[in-house]
């Protein structure tokens, strides 16, 4: 499928992308639901746990914000059930906000037949719910099922109790709705960045690139929805993984035909930029862009507002992909009229 921009300024087209397009739109709005709905009790720090676990969707980004910064070790595990070490000295996050889960179950039901502290983040009607009750869980009642809405309100919660950094479910919320504004599909491509950014991956193999921690989070959820909406490639890794790509691409033929279609799509490199990667990221990102220079390929930079908390830059970071992902697959044709969710369940 060839990629046509001036799909991108149909209007017709673009309503009956409308719920894709509206959905990504209201991703501040989810945050503000979460939050608003969360009745948080008269919380003391509690003695510190020996351990944390986090389950479900968004676990790894939790240990993204985490991890830095957490006094105990810190898992985010994938699989049914618990590690054999979890017990009454430990905390285990559940993150069930997406639906119905059957792993999600078992699992929260061993964590409180083991006795662990829980924190769990679910519709108040699920199974999940019901099966966390007991003396030592913290609820917080889910309501918008999005998981990076659930995430950033536990977030919240973990930063009160004295775990996490700190994060203002409002600003991250602010940050979402300032990309959705900026990419809103009433804009041009002239002054639209995620339409810009869609054109640039027209006709490429998109590598996306991020230096931080939590920018690397990012970039993974942004070649998930890349592949998803366009059916093509898309890889997000580290540097040393993405440098041998660049380095045996093909350099750009100046007098090659335009309009004649390539066998193999040249890769583009993506640097997600949250202004927080330390001196070796920073090099490393030098070294993608100057090997991605030296052959002539494209080159697209995602950054955001320096102000904010680390939450903040994430989510304006993953909103910006995530537009873009959009924007391509309406102009390859391949978007899908329905948004396929900003969560699948699995997902982690």
């Amino acid at each position: 499928m060839e990629f046509d921009d001036a799909r991108l300024e149909n209007a017709e087209l673009l309503a009956r992308h409308d719920p894709l397009l509206r959905q990504l739109a209201l991703a501040g709005s989810r945050i503000r639901v979460e939050a608003a709905g969360l009745e948080m009790p008269a919380l003391e720090t509690p003695p510190q746990p020996r351990g944390i676990i986090a389950v479900g969707a968004e676990a790894r980004l939790i240990r993204a914000v985490l991890e830095p910064l957490c006094p105990v070790p810190f898992v985010a595990w994938a699989l049914a059930g618990l590690p054999g070490w979890v017990g009454p000295l430990d905390l285990v996050i559940v993150l069930a906000s997406g639906g119905p889960d059957a792993a999600l179950l078992g699992t929260v039901g061993e964590a409180v037949r083991r006795g662990a502290s829980v924190i769990v983040a679910a519709p108040p009607d699920s199974q999940v719910a019901d099966a966390a009750q007991s003396t030592s869980t913290l609820m917080l009642p889910t309501r918008s099922g999005d998981p990076l809405a659930a995430a950033v309100v536990v977030l919240d919660v973990l930063h009160r109790i004295g775990i996490g950094p700190e994060v203002h479910p409002e600003s991250a919320a602010e940050a979402a709705d300032l990309v959705a504004e900026a990419c809103s599909p009433h804009r041009d491509l002239s002054t639209n960045p995620a339409k810009h950014l869609a054109i640039g991956l027209a006709e490429a193999t998109p590598l996306v690139w991020g230096g931080s921690v939590l920018a690397a989070r990012a970039s993974r959820r942004v070649a998930e929805a890349l592949r998803r909406n366009s059916g093509r490639p898309a890889l997000a890794a580290d540097a040393e993984d993405l440098a041998p790509i660049l380095e045996s691409a093909a350099s750009r033929d100046t007098f090659a035909d335009p309009f004649e279609q390539a066998s193999v799509l040249p890769p583009v490199l993506i640097v997600l930029d949250d202004g927080r990667g330390d001196e070796v990221s920073r090099s490393q990102g030098q070294r993608l862009v100057n090997l991605a220079d030296s052959r002539g390929l494209r080159i697209c930079r995602l950054s955001c507002d320096q102000s904010g908390t680390e939450v903040d830059r994430y989510v304006s970071l993953l909103q910006q992909g995530l537009f873009g992902a959009a924007y391509l697959g309406i102009g390859l044709g391949t978007a899908q009229s329905a948004a396929s969710g900003f969560w699948e369940p699995g997902r982690r």
